[in-house]
């Protein structure tokens, strides 16, 4: 994760044990669902400045699915939820989740109900047709401790059911801290995954930001497989900037090992692949997009 994303996620702002055994049954018309799509972070700039210009190139590409990652005072990118479907609508491309942070904003603790704020947020996803309404960042302040964590997940739980009513689900995409930090020696991330309930709460694993954390893709999909219906497809090599000790690549130019990881989230029920890169080392972002889209194409994606 690069420190502008970390900083865009915070201005912007059951108990199923991981290692439970699953039916092969449960994800064989897995493949059938896949969706192959593109994080709109990847091209923030080119988005701010020529929003509708930079999604005719994606569709130009190949790319038939996004994923936002704006959404302000119930507008994508500047536009309705009415005004950006038929804008994806007419180019032959879908939104099949998109990013908003939830907050302390969107919880009244004290009346144990999600604000407006929140209400419209799920109601505008489920107009764009999204199947996943995904939350990228958990502040600060919701887990200073293990029970202020544990509290939020109950929140979490509670943004699921909201979402069910209109035919999707709430989701979390991790960063890196959910994997450094410990409350009651136990990772953030092992909190999240053990105390929210997986028929409410899908998780979109992020395989490149939790290097920065300690962690490795590959060890979180075998430690808690079948819960990773959606994954940030990221590779990471050493940071030129130095801000931070990784930032994303190019995918298979990088130490993930994706095609590996992928391969195996996919035997596992994950259905949306959703790439994302940050850092570009030089290149256009536009021009990364459509390596980055060929070689999912290559790789049978």
């Amino acid at each position: 994760m690069s420190t502008s994303r970390r900083s865009f996620l915070k201005q912007s702002a059951f108990a199923l044990a991981g290692t439970a055994a699953f039916s092969p049954s449960v994800f064989a018309d897995a493949k059938g669902n896949e969706v192959l799509g593109l994080q709109l972070y990847c091209v923030r700039d080119l988005m701010k400045s020529d929003p509708l210009g930079t999604l005719k190139q994606l569709a130009a590409i190949g790319y038939k699915n996004v994923e936002h990652a704006n959404y302000v005072n119930r507008k994508f990118y500047g536009w309705s939820a009415s005004e950006f479907r038929k804008i994806l609508d007419d180019l032959g491309m879908k939104m099949p989740s998109g990013h908003t942070v939830m907050g302390k904003q969107h919880w009244d603790a004290d009346k144990k109900v999600f604000t407006d704020a929140w209400k419209y947020t799920v109601e505008d996803a489920a107009a764009m047709g999204q199947q996943f309404v995904i939350s990228p960042w958990l502040d600060e302040s919701l887990r200073k401790t293990y029970d202020d964590c544990i509290r939020y997940m109950e929140v979490f739980n509670k943004s699921g059911e909201l979402c069910k009513k209109s035919g999707m689900k709430f989701g979390y995409h991790n960063h890196d801290f959910e994997f450094s930090q410990k409350l009651n020696n136990m990772t953030v991330y092992d909190i999240i995954l053990k105390n929210t309930d997986p028929s409410l709460v899908m998780q979109q694993l992020d395989i490149g930001n939790l290097y920065n954390g300690g962690a490795r893709a590959m060890d979180i999909v075998k430690q808690y497989p079948g819960r990773f219906e959606s994954m940030h497809v990221k590779d990471e090599i050493a940071s030129k900037e130095g801000k931070e000790k990784f930032e994303s690549t190019i995918l298979g130019a990088g130490i993930v090992g994706v095609k590996e990881v992928i391969d195996l989230g996919r035997k596992s029920g994950t259905i949306h692949f959703i790439v994302e890169q940050e850092s570009y080392q030089g290149k256009g972002p536009v021009e990364c997009m459509k390596e980055d889209y060929d070689i999912m194409k290559k790789w049978g994606y």
